[in-house]
Parts: structure tokens; C-alpha cells; sequence
């Protein structure tokens, strides 16, 4: 890579690695160690297609899109050997917030299936359109719909209506 690209890429890089690893820790519900895995897999497949990506029309777009179809195709590989925990690492910022409010999204997002997750991280944290969203997972309009529709109504089964009692006074 020429070095005009080089240095075009690493401040692409530095502006959105931010906003990427916010988004894999939802897409990981609350997994750090694999979402650093995932944005640096995305930034190593941005690399290698800098020439290209540069010049769509949202590089910022498009790394969204390899992020959450590398998370979606590590889903699909997890080996046998890999067992699910309820246990949460120590998440950075968790002192900001309501700790106990973010706990609990975070376990009821993990337990949504990956596409489900997905779905919702794209269209509520991502604040993508349906049919954005759509054209990232590769679905139908009406599949990301769908989905939605049953993944806020799973979320609301597991949190109940009000959220109000894991808020602060």
C-alpha cells in the first residue's frame, strides 16, 4: 500500500475503532476479549481491501457491515468446546453507568440467537434503517422485521416492561 493509502487508512482506523469495538462488546453481549478479536479481524480485512473501500460511498457503512458479518460467521464456526458463562468479564467504563442496568442488557442480549442480536444492535445501537440493515445481513426486509419484532419481544419477556427498577434513584 502506497503511503498516502497507509496513512488514509490508519486515520480511518483511529476514528472509528471507538464506535466498532461499542459495537462488537453488544454483538459479543459483553464479551471484550472476543470483540477486540472481531474489530481487529475487520480491520485486517479493510486493510486489505483499502483501495476499494475508500472509495464507497460510507467506509464507515462498510466496516460496520464486515464487523457484524465476521461476528455472524464466528457464531456459525464456535467450536464444540466453547461453553457459554453468566459470569461477565469487567467491562471498560462499567463505573459510568448504572452497572446493574448494563448488566442486565447485556445478559439479556446474550441470550438472543446471533442474527436476533444483531438484528437489534444494528437497528437500535447502529441506528440503521430496516433496510440497511437488511442489505448487511444479506435477509430480506421483511426478514429484519421479523426478526425484530421477536427479538424486542424476547427482550421484553427477560426484562420486563418497566426497566425502571435496575435504574438509579
Amino acid at each position: 500500500m502506497r503511503q498516502g493509502r497507509a496513512d488514509e487508512y490508519a486515520e480511518f482506523a483511529v476514528a472509528r475503532a471507538g464506535h466498532l469495538y461499542r459495537s462488537a462488546c453488544l454483538l459479543t453481549a459483553g464479551d471484550t476479549h472476543l470483540a477486540e478479536d472481531l474489530v481487529q479481524e475487520t480491520f485486517g480485512r479493510l486493510y486489505v481491501r483499502w483501495g476499494r473501500v475508500s472509495r464507497a460511498e460510507n467506509p464507515a457503512a462498510y466496516a460496520q457491515t464486515v464487523l457484524t458479518r465476521a461476528f455472524l460467521a464466528h457464531q456459525r464456526r464456535r467450536s464444540s468446546g466453547e461453553r457459554a458463562t453468566d459470569v461477565f468479564p469487567d467491562l471498560p467504563g462499567a463505573g459510568d453507568g448504572d452497572a446493574s442496568l448494563r448488566l442486565t442488557l447485556l445478559d439479556a442480549l446474550a441470550r438472543l440467537p446471533a442474527k436476533d442480536r444483531a438484528v437489534v444492535v444494528l437497528r437500535y445501537w447502529d441506528d440503521r434503517s430496516v433496510e440497511q440493515t437488511a442489505d448487511v445481513l444479506g435477509v430480506s426486509s421483511a426478514a429484519v422485521r421479523t426478526r425484530c419484532s421477536r427479538a424486542l419481544g424476547r427482550l421484553r419477556d427477560l426484562l420486563g416492561e418497566d426497566l425502571s427498577e435496575y435504574a438509579r434513584p
